[in-house]
């Protein structure tokens, strides 16, 4: 009980000093823009330690952070083969296939209207199946290793991906386009020197969504057939074998490799789209 109370103290805490943090007259400073998110993520954490071990929850229904981190500092061998197969394989080899394919089918939607009138609508049929119901599919078609796992991730960013490009490249206005055609430049001259540039929001918007598509996909998509390694197997058996602890170092792992690929694909528009009105400060 003495734990419970001091969970919420502490909340009670931290809630008043972020919230001064965030009204004082630094709020706008990249130091207090930092902190607030790192003293809430930590307050929860915390929160979740102490009303865990306050409540004497058991193991096998919700484990305690500092369990979390030992099972990792244990099995990080194991969890670096489950990375790499989910991961490395899975996740960035069908990313990186989905949304190439995206990207020159996109330019052929460009020039052909009856592709844009045809290709689309396929795509938002295709985007709303269910992953639960093609994944099967796939590993039947393409085997249990990590072939499988990239097909299912380039359906899932094939056609988002297909939707940001096609919608960046139609965003110039007909003047600008008109102009590029009094220059005498070629389509490929127009698509390189304006279209491609005004579409790059649109596309890293796309490839923002995707980072986080793919590796949802490559782990459904181990659940239905994998060898003995791979995030999802290792969660699917953990979970049979009522061992939560590993269950949620494979979902810390996964968040932090989500997260990282996000910041990568986020770091790499502020660079490239620095023109752009949402890249000022």
């Amino acid at each position: 009980m003495i734990l419970v109370i001091a969970a919420l103290i502490l909340w009670a805490l931290m809630w008043t000093l972020n919230v001064r943090l965030a009204n004082g007259d630094s709020a706008g400073s990249r130091t207090v823009q930092l902190l607030v998110p790192f003293i809430f993520g930590l307050t929860l954490l915390v929160m979740w330690e102490l009303l865990v071990r306050g409540l004497r929850v058991p193991t096998v229904v919700l484990p305690a952070p500092s369990v979390i981190v030992e099972r990792m500092s244990r099995e990080g061998p194991t969890l670096w083969v489950d990375f790499q197969q989910t991961f490395l394989k899975g996740a960035l080899g069908g990313y990186a296939i989905g949304v190439t394919a995206a990207f020159l089918t996109a330019i052929l939607v460009d020039r052909f209207d009856f592709l844009r009138r045809g290709i689309l609508p396929v795509g938002s049929f295709v985007a709303a199946l269910p992953i639960v119901g093609t994944a099967p599919i796939l590993v039947m078609w393409y085997g249990f290793d990590w072939h499988s796992k990239a097909a299912v991730v380039v359906l899932m960013v094939f056609f988002p991906m297909l939707v940001n490009i096609v919608a960046g490249l139609q965003d110039t206005s007909q003047m600008q386009r008109d102009l590029m055609k009094t220059y005498a430049a070629s389509y490929w001259q127009g698509f390189l020197k304006l279209r491609l540039p005004a579409a790059m929001p649109f596309i890293f918007n796309g490839l923002k969504i995707s980072s986080t598509l793919a590796m949802i996909g490559a782990i459904v998509a181990e659940f239905f057939g994998s060898p003995i390694v791979g995030m999802g197997f290792r969660i699917s058996t953990s979970v049979g074998q009522l061992s939560l602890d590993m269950v949620w170092a494979e979902i810390v792992v996964a968040a932090l490799a989500g997260s990282a690929f996000y910041g990568v694909v986020a770091l790499i528009e502020r660079r490239v789209t620095f023109w752009h009105p949402s890249q000022r400060r």
